[in-house]
């Protein structure tokens, strides 16, 4: 039956986000930026630990063991951590806490596409700066009159990742506006602005646990930030949902951040596969954005992106794609582990050998 227009227009519409395909089946899976590698033992261990009996009972709201392990981790205080249900809860509570003035958020036009469906998802006003023709952000596009800031670093699609002095610049130049950093791939990448948390009272960092800690599954994310601006976004989260995170998410989380060693030689055997993926996709002819992720941007200057998709998709190996006007002659691929890159460029010189 078709909804009547007297009903439609006082129903909020947006435009979704459109999450990366997820294929079902034996497939060669580079399109959702998620770790090869399981999560640390540790996890294992938490999860056959687990009391199933208390499963009946409400999970602790503040999370207290999950944020304890990760103030631990990187040296805050407690009241300086929030956690939610990944980064993507997190980022939305951001905006709805922090993103309220008449004046428009800024962040790149070439970016992650979630921060577009937030801000008409709340009526935000925003505005998008466009990349430069290196796909880098242009600091001074950010020195302007603005309601906050937001971008991820590394950028994504684009893999690139600008250093703490580009980050402290822009930081400098808003200090009367919340500048959020998205750290999502920070891992395989450099310093975390994380560091620069107790100078700057206006700076929210987010990181995830579907990356670097391979538990894309269990859903947890967190932000940094100085405890005032913590307390404002448990004052949103305590009034939208009370009970966030699940217990096996808490204990398993914090498990997986006390287990250093493995965190650190996951980080390394993917990031040792990206240099070599990185290296042969140059020899057939690509080129790259960046490669500061777990994942490469790369177009080939004589095929077409669609096309490759596609014969790719056909062997049942999936990578990113998108039409967007400036990137649609790119491929986003993750890293997958060396058996998985293998399979992927066998296929691929063969499309380029059959063109």
């Amino acid at each position: 039956m078709k909804i009547r227009q007297e009903l439609l227009k006082n129903i909020r519409q947006v435009e979704p986000y459109v999450p990366g395909e997820q294929p079902q089946g034996r497939v060669v899976k580079l399109n959702t930026n998620e770790n090869p590698y399981p999560p640390s033992p540790e996890v294992r261990k938490a999860l056959d630990a687990l009391d199933t009996d208390a499963f009946r009972l409400y999970p602790d709201p503040a999370s207290s063991v999950l944020i304890k392990a990760l103030a631990e981790q990187y040296q805050v205080g407690e009241d300086q951590v929030f956690a939610g249900v990944g980064s993507d809860d997190v980022l939305s509570l951001c905006f709805l806490t922090f993103f309220n003035s008449d004046r428009p958020v800024l962040f790149p036009d070439i970016t992650y596409s979630f921060y577009r469906v937030w801000a008409e998802l709340y009526r935000i006003p925003y505005e998008c700066p466009e990349l430069d023709r290196n796909f880098r952000i242009v600091k001074e596009d950010y020195y302007r009159e603005n309601g906050g800031v937001i971008f991820p670093n590394p950028n994504a699609p684009t893999a690139i990742y600008e250093g703490l002095d580009f980050v402290e610049d822009i930081l400098e130049h808003n200090r009367d506006s919340i500048v959020i950093v998205d750290e999502a791939y920070i891992d395989f990448a450099g310093r975390s602005a994380v560091e620069l948390v107790d100078k700057y009272d206006n700076l929210i960092v987010t990181q995830t646990f579907s990356k670097s800690r391979s538990m894309a599954g269990m859903r947890i994310g967190y932000a940094i930030a100085s405890p005032e601006l913590i307390r404002c976004l448990n004052d949103v989260k305590y009034s939208f949902n009370s009970y966030t995170m699940s217990r096996a998410a808490l204990v398993c989380g914090a498990a997986a951040v006390q287990d250093r060693a493995y965190f650190e030689e996951n980080v390394r055997r993917i990031t040792a596969t990206r240099a070599r993926v990185q290296d042969q996709l140059r020899e057939l002819g690509f080129e790259m954005t960046g490669a500061d992720a777990n994942f490469l941007f790369a177009r080939h200057p004589e095929h077409d992106a669609k096309r490759l998709f596609g014969e790719l998709k056909k062997r049942r190996i999936y990578v990113r794609h998108w039409n967007d006007e400036r990137i649609r002659q790119y491929l986003r691929i993750t890293v997958g582990t060396d058996e998985e890159m293998d399979i992927f460029f066998r296929a691929l010189r063969d499309i380029l050998d059959n063109k």
